[in-house]
């Protein structure tokens, strides 16, 4: 490691220190090197450690701009650093990246615990929310002030000193075992490979998943070979087509027991002292579960409430599975098997789909080729808000796969925005949207965001290009529309842009969902990658037919996931909590059929366990309440109807957390979400 030892030399050597010398001064990811990243949080803390002294020590009266815009502002460089470093550990996380994460950890907990925990500061932030009302502030300014407050009351800014400690020692073992839970993944992710060497280990495979495996194979150095990950989009295709139920359940059983295979990788140990720290924490600050803490400022408010919708949807849900079940087992008895189990679900879902509604999703493929699903979601965000999207070479990437876009209205620059497709081994898998720049406008000086999509999807194979499954592509317009929500906002503070609610921050993403398949759109992009032909009619309709197929497992697996979450933060005692045991016992209960796994089991869930859904998977069937019944109004006025994507535009992918959620919503809606279109939409009513 290089230790610089003064700042000037910092600034030379260190391209994360200094001015972004790029065009539109994104990162400049080809300077950086794993070398910078600590002495860059080291100057960062000494900065923003510098700045909170000012602050707190002002002689001012505390006031709306000498505390809280202050305190906002405060911590640039820091935040800068921080934002390139975790997003590139998700997406190249090496051994040395590893080593960083574990010795920064502790320094940003214990960063953020002296800010937390500064008597002189907070008093002057409770002195300007105390008296709020009388400030004349606007709306922005008022929640910016609740924000902040909230942020120190929540951290335990009102405790006294003994638990101040207390809490310390909490949150900085807390970030390690985020820490470790992903490590131990990434690890697990890698560790298994089914790894075929004879033509009949094919079966029932297409010929486009069997050219995927061997160019997997081949990058791994075993020509002649086929491989298949874990990633989703080498596993699920393997499950939905191969004839070989012997392999579907070695590679699925693989698949379910990451992280609690009883060796260096395994999280149960982990999971239990998250649950213990958290449930330590939200007791020390006034809660009875770590549910009750961390919905407390979600739209959700409670667990009762979160439980209670995740209840309502339950049994249909089930009900519609098991009807799902009763077709898949009669084509399966024909077959000789009368045990019918987890692993067969998506091969059996297929053939249903085939004879239901002569569909074959490998019939559907080669109008999804990424490129065209690309101009389709570019298509739709030009339509509805005016933006373009011009591919740049100009910029620097962290990775080869990335590509970089200028998006622009009316010629005018909104921002830039990375997008990056395929999996690797030092990547995270699933899909998901950050940003390495967001935007605010402090003192009337814009700053345009730099956004960044990630997936796993299907490679390119040869000559073919990458062909994307119907849920690869409506992933794709799923994490563009939080690109959407980060390219236009319209913010003037960072908190008041970013501290959005986890059961409101879906709503912009899901909404988004409905435009992928809608045949008005489909003439636009889904076109054959070989001939250029629009997808046939007959094809469109076949799959508006099915779309509420397999929506019983769909549901089940999902709110199986989300209610296994609640009940483990709602959890009053972690001493003798025995995980497997748990997670049975609390799935029995649910009712939940054994033919059918939750979306994440316990010991891979990394949503909950250090990935910001903490007592929060809920929040994706939440924000849907409300995209289904937001959809509404798109389908009433016309999909790309200017007023209504005004409206939605400015009440809420512009607004961040500049106002209650709930508030936003019904200025776009003019009134509460109903459930029934979501019902309606997955076919449970």
């Amino acid at each position: 490691m290089v230790i610089f030892s003064a700042c000037g030399k910092k600034q030379a050597d260190n391209p994360l220190l200094g001015t972004y010398d790029t065009p539109f001064q994104v990162p400049p990811f080809d300077k950086i090197k794993t070398e910078h990243y600590l002495p860059s949080f080291e100057e960062g803390i000494k900065q923003h450690d510098a700045e909170i002294k000012a602050i707190a020590e002002n002689k001012e009266a505390p006031n709306f701009e000498n505390t809280i815009v202050a305190l906002d502002t405060s911590g640039a460089l820091l935040n800068r650093v921080a934002l390139v470093f975790f997003n590139l550990k998700s997406v190249i996380s090496d051994k040395e990246m590893q080593e960083v994460a574990g010795k920064v950890a502790p320094m940003l907990s214990k960063h953020s615990d002296d800010i937390t925990f500064n008597k002189p500061l907070f008093e002057r932030v409770k002195a300007v929310y105390d008296k709020r009302q009388s400030l004349k502030l606007n709306t922005e300014q008022n929640r910016l002030v609740e924000l902040i407050y909230k942020d120190f009351d929540r951290a335990g800014a009102g405790l006294d000193k003994q638990k101040q400690d207390q809490l310390r020692k909490i949150n900085e073992k807390l970030s390690l075992l985020g820490v470790k839970f992903s490590d131990n993944l990434l690890a697990e992710n890698a560790a298994f490979k089914l790894v075929l060497d004879k033509k009949e280990d094919l079966a029932g495979l297409p010929q486009g998943v069997i050219d995927g495996a061997a160019t997997t194979a081949k990058e791994q150095k075993m020509d002649g070979k086929w491989v298949f990950t874990l990633d989703r989009s080498s596993i699920t295709p393997f499950l939905t087509y191969s004839s070989r139920r012997d392999l579907r359940e070695k590679i699925y059983t693989a698949y379910l027991n990451r992280g609690n295979n009883n060796n260096k990788n395994d999280n149960k140990a982990v999971i239990k002292d998250i649950l213990k720290y958290n449930l330590e924490r939200s007791r020390l600050l006034g809660f009875n579960t770590t549910a009750d803490y961390i919905l407390d400022v979600n739209m959700a408010k409670t667990p009762a409430n979160a439980f209670k919708l995740l209840h309502q949807l339950w049994k249909p849900a089930l009900a519609v599975a098991k009807k799902e079940l009763a077709d898949m087992e009669v084509l399966a008895a024909k077959d000789g098997i009368k045990d019918f189990k987890s692993w067969d679900w998506h091969y059996y879902a297929e053939k249903v789909r085939k004879a239901k509604y002569d569909l074959d999703e490998e019939q559907i493929r080669p109008y999804f080729s990424l490129d065209n699903v690309k101009k389709g979601i570019f298509y739709c965000a030009n339509k509805l808000y005016g933006l373009d999207f011009k591919q740049i070479d100009n910029v620097p990437v962290y990775h080869k796969d990335v590509v970089a876009y200028e998006v622009t209205e009316k010629g005018k620059h909104v921002g830039i925005l990375y997008m990056e497709f395929f999996p690797r081994e030092s990547k995270s898998g699933g899909a998901w949207c950050t940003s390495f720049r967001p935007q605010t406008n402090i003192n009337g000086k814009f700053v345009a965001p730099v956004v960044s999509i990630a997936c796993n999807f299907t490679k390119p194979s040869g000559d073919t290009p990458a062909l994307l499954s119907m849920d690869e592509t409506e992933t794709l317009f799923h994490e563009f529309g939080h690109a959407l929500n980060a390219l236009l906002a319209n913010t003037t503070y960072y908190k008041t842009g970013g501290a959005i609610p986890t059961d409101f921050v879906e709503l912009p993403s899901q909404i988004n969902e409905h435009w992928a398949f809608d045949p008005e759109v489909l003439k636009v992009y889904a076109k054959h990658y070989k001939t250029g032909e629009v997808i046939p009619a007959a094809l469109v309709e076949k799959m508006n037919k099915s779309d509420k197929f397999n929506q019983g497992f769909a549901t089940t697996e999902y709110l199986a996931a989300s209610l296994l979450d609640m009940s483990y933060y709602t959890l009053t005692n972690i001493d003798n909590l025995d995980i497997n045991k748990f997670e049975k016992e609390t799935l029995d209960k649910l009712g939940l059929i054994p033919q059918i796994a939750p979306r994440y089991r316990t010991t891979y869930f990394a949503h909950i366990w250090g990935g910001g859904y903490s007592a929060g998977y809920y929040a994706y069937i939440w924000a849907e309440v409300l995209d289904a019944d937001g959809f509404e109004l798109f389908k009433e006025k016309g999909i790309f109807d200017p007023a209504t994507a005004k409206s939605f535009r400015d009440n809420v992918l512009s607004q961040g957390a500049a106002d209650d959620a709930m508030a936003m919503y019904k200025r776009f809606r003019g009134a509460e979400p109903s459930l029934d279109p979501l019902l309606k939409n997955r076919g449970l009513k």
